[in-house]
């Protein structure tokens, strides 16, 4: 049976590239020298190389700003909503934003600039890196149909990076009462941080309890390990991997892309 996620990226088990953006005004790690034309040139660079190696999708963050803010500033919304319009005559596939990690801003974000999808925390109450995260989807849902955004998709992630669940409940329970209450596009399950592999035993958990909802895999997928997540889940999002030398802070290397992709076919 054909899926959204076919509908929309025209394949079987897409691969969604991380555009990752620079640290923006107000981030401690931002280039006030280079200004926002740096971080617009950043971003048009690792954009090309990710469509130069044939990924399906691609999704934009802002992954050097680094302490993340859990409600962030109406500046980092702007800056990235200029990147994004400054770059859109480019992108040529599907897209989606991520603003870290603020489900309303990445909204928001995504109604202003027409992406298709985003990928937020939703749901659950969870100890983290950067504070307690504590969201509330029935009033992001109420904010997405407010502002004309009912047909973006939403990845709930579910396991989130640098988190932990405050309840005392199992992946499995968390998922099951997740679909069942919101309602959600997809799940993503994370490994620890960026670059760190997903659990196919959680996701294999999860995709056996709910198959009917798309699971995705959503760190540290890479050239050796693709084909045995791809078997799992019904697609994958990826940033590290198809860095230079595979380091989470440099640019998108297109070779690296490409060599990916290619298995990727061969998989499909």
């Amino acid at each position: 049976m054909k899926t959204w996620l076919q509908d929309t990226f025209a394949v079987e088990k897409p691969v969604i590239g991380m555009c990752h953006l620079l640290a923006l005004p107000g981030d401690p790690g931002y280039d006030r020298t280079a200004g926002m034309p740096a971080v617009v040139d950043d971003a048009r660079a690792n954009l090309r190389a990710l469509q130069a190696g044939g990924v399906d999708g691609v999704m934009f963050s802002n992954e050097f700003s680094l302490p993340y803010l859990t409600k962030v500033e109406c500046v980092t919304v702007a800056s990235m909503a200029r990147v994004i319009a400054e770059l859109r005559d480019e992108i040529r596939v599907p897209f989606g934003v991520n603003v870290l990690w603020d489900p309303y801003a990445s909204l928001d974000l995504a109604v202003a600039t027409g992406a298709q999808f985003v990928r937020e925390i939703f749901t659950g109450v969870y100890a983290s890196d950067f504070g307690l995260w504590d969201t509330n989807c029935g009033a992001i849902v109420r904010h997405q149909q407010a502002i004309g955004g009912g047909d973006v998709r939403l990845f709930f992630n579910i396991l989130p990076e640098a988190a932990a669940y405050l309840a005392n409940r199992d992946i499995v329970s968390v998922a099951r009462s997740t679909v069942f209450n919101t309602g959600p596009d997809a799940l993503c399950i994370s490994g620890l941080t960026a670059g760190e592999e997903t659990s196919t035993a959680t996701l294999r958990l999860v995709k056996d309890a709910l198959p009917e909802i798309p699971i995705v895999a959503n760190t540290g997928v890479h050239h050796t390990n693709v084909a045995e997540q791809l078997n799992i889940a019904d697609a994958v999002i990826i940033g590290t991997a198809f860095k230079r030398d595979g380091v989470f802070e440099n640019p998108v290397d297109a070779d690296r892309v490409k060599a990916l992709m290619d298995k990727v076919e061969v998989l499909r």
